[in-house]
């Protein structure tokens, strides 16, 4: 799309689109288009205009796919999050670029000595997005929705599953008991110590909603979100883009700074490029690495690095023989070439990954040697569990049908581990439904053979890595292979109420060489992710755990 001479012209544009949004096909991507958000303010303006009148003030940006929901409690996946992290604050939150813990919507928390209760202050006249009032039983009542199974405000399709993963299935729930203290103070008391709980409600999941909104809109709430964020939410258009507005009561002052923010879908990664060079888009995830120096011979833009806290992987469903035999598992890993994917595929921006967790994270085992690229001893692996010709039937593998902060183009990695693995004698079918629906199957468990997912920290812990994705109790919420193996639950449930972080680190490097020996995963890289914006782009922190708030952005 070639951008406008005229500021007027780009200003009539701009009212065109938004007066025929809600028009049209819902769910067809437009790519270049009349249809599409026009970046208005990044004309010319006439000599006579003022440059605080032609400031930029809204931000396009382009990702590779579109969010599954918008109520941040029923979902897993990044692309839903980063909106919700737009529209809810959490009770804390994480400093920009890092995953250390700070105020937000509690000013002050106490800890009891033992462990089992905090208290949080509010901070006071905080308003969510319908006017209603946040206060302590507003927050009690997301806390007690997400807890209870059987709460009427759980509506068709939705389950909690970030609440069952970071306290724990309901028969072992940490959070013994949420209560409002007064208008200003909620107290939560725990049955068990959790050491990263504090990490643990900080995370986007936990973002507090209008009760008054969910008990008007129910089973839409999760298509018409109201937090008491930066952003408020005014309309999706399913595959193409969302729009947010600026947030003009919001509680911290003199933010935003930007009017607008527009997230657009564009699953390609050229496309989603081509569209920042030509100046449709101010920001763009998920850089190729193939592009990586097209960008950086470019004056008017710039790149940006994701801090590096990630793994991609291959998961094996335990529901489905042969995979419940470890034999076959470790051949496939031995099969698996990773360097040679690292340097077809990313461009230097990836290393190997040995665990499940980045080298980055402490509690990391950098004693754990990995699978060697190994034809002949997978051929042999395969040989002792029963299968000497290789696999009498061909492997269903799900391919990520969306580029990802760790797998940029996940349908040609899978293609290079169908060469591998066809050396030892495993013919594969390679599946790649739309977003959801993909997760949607590899939550079942019933389609997918093996599946390719990756995971972006949340919170900083390595809890957050191995009891999340893991552990039984992870089932099948986030721990989609349905892996059971009684003794790393026991040290990962120790991890968690063990308050000594020496003593953590060591169970968690325990429970690496557990991982490492059953081999549930073929865990393949930890990358470094990358973005691009234009040149006069400023205020934006990319944040390890994948999200970050756009309130800060601005135009210079």
């Amino acid at each position: 799309m070639k951008k406008w001479s005229s500021l007027a012209l780009a200003v009539m544009l701009s009212t065109a689109f938004a007066l025929s949004g809600c028009g049209g096909n819902n769910n067809a991507p437009t790519e270049g288009n009349a249809s599409t958000p026009t970046n208005a303010a990044a004309t010319e303006a006439p000599e006579s205009t003022t440059a605080a009148e032609t400031a930029q003030d809204t931000l396009i940006l382009g990702r590779g796919g579109d969010s599954a929901s918008l109520d941040p409690a029923i979902v897993t996946d990044g692309e839903s999050l980063k909106i919700a992290h737009q529209v809810f604050d959490s009770l804390l939150e994480y400093k920009p670029g890092t995953s250390e813990v700070q105020a937000s919507l509690a000013d002050s928390w106490e800890v009891a000595p033992d462990g089992l209760s905090y208290t949080f202050k509010l901070h006071p006249g905080v308003k969510f997005h319908d006017g209603t009032d946040l206060d302590a039983e507003a927050v009690a009542f997301n806390f007690n929705r997400w807890s209870d199974p059987a709460t009427e405000f759980k509506f068709e399709g939705d389950s909690f599953d970030y609440y069952d993963s970071m306290f724990g299935p309901e028969d072992s729930r940490v959070i013994k008991e949420v209560k409002a203290v007064d208008a200003t103070t909620v107290q939560f008391t725990l049955n068990q110590p959790q050491a990263p709980f504090l990490q643990n409600i900080a995370m986007t999941s936990f973002g507090i909603a209008s009760p008054t909104a969910i008990k008007e809109k129910k089973e839409n709430f999760k298509n018409e979100p109201v937090g008491t964020g930066p952003f408020v939410f005014k309309e999706w258009k399913r595959n193409d883009f969302i729009t947010l507005d600026k947030n003009a009561s919001y509680w911290k002052e003199g933010l935003p700074k930007l009017n607008k923010v527009i997230v657009r879908s564009i699953p390609d990664n050229s496309a989603r490029f081509n569209a920042l060079q030509n100046g449709e888009i101010d920001l763009m995830e998920d850089l190729s690495p193939d592009d990586l120096s097209t960008l950086e011979g470019n004056s008017g833009l710039q790149k940006i690095e994701r801090p590096p806290f990630n793994v991609s992987y291959l998961g094996f469903n335990f529901k489905k023989k042969p995979f419940d035999n470890v034999k076959v598992r470790q051949a496939l890993n031995h099969a698996v070439n990773k360097q040679a994917i690292i340097d077809a595929f990313f461009s230097g921006q990836a290393t190997a990954a040995v665990n499940p967790m980045p080298p980055s994270l402490w509690g990391f085992n950098e004693g754990i040697a990995d699978y060697e690229y190994d034809l002949e001893k997978a051929k042999a692996l395969l040989a002792e569990a029963g299968y000497p010709d290789g696999l009498p039937e061909p492997v269903t593998l799900y391919a990520m049908p969306v580029p990802r902060p760790y797998m940029p183009d996940g349908k040609k990695v899978a293609e290079a581990i169908q060469a591998d693995w066809e050396k030892i004698g495993v013919k594969t079918v390679i599946e790649s439904p739309e977003w959801a629906t993909y997760l949607d199957d590899t939550k079942a468990g019933e389609k997918d053979d093996i599946y390719m997912l990756g995971w972006t920290g949340d919170n900083g812990d390595p809890d957050n890595f191995l009891y999340t994705l893991l552990d039984k109790d992870a089932i099948p919420s986030n721990n989609r292979t349905f892996y059971v193996n009684e003794e790393l639950h026991t040290l990962l449930i120790g991890a968690q109420k063990e308050t000594d972080q020496a003593k953590r680190s060591d169970l968690y490097k325990q429970a690496q060489e557990i991982i490492k020996a059953d081999a549930p995963w073929i865990p393949l890289v930890h990358t470094t992710p990358l973005l691009a914006g234009k040149a006069n782009l400023k205020g934006f922190v990319p944040g390890p755990t994948g999200t970050e708030y756009y309130s800060e952005v601005y135009f210079e």
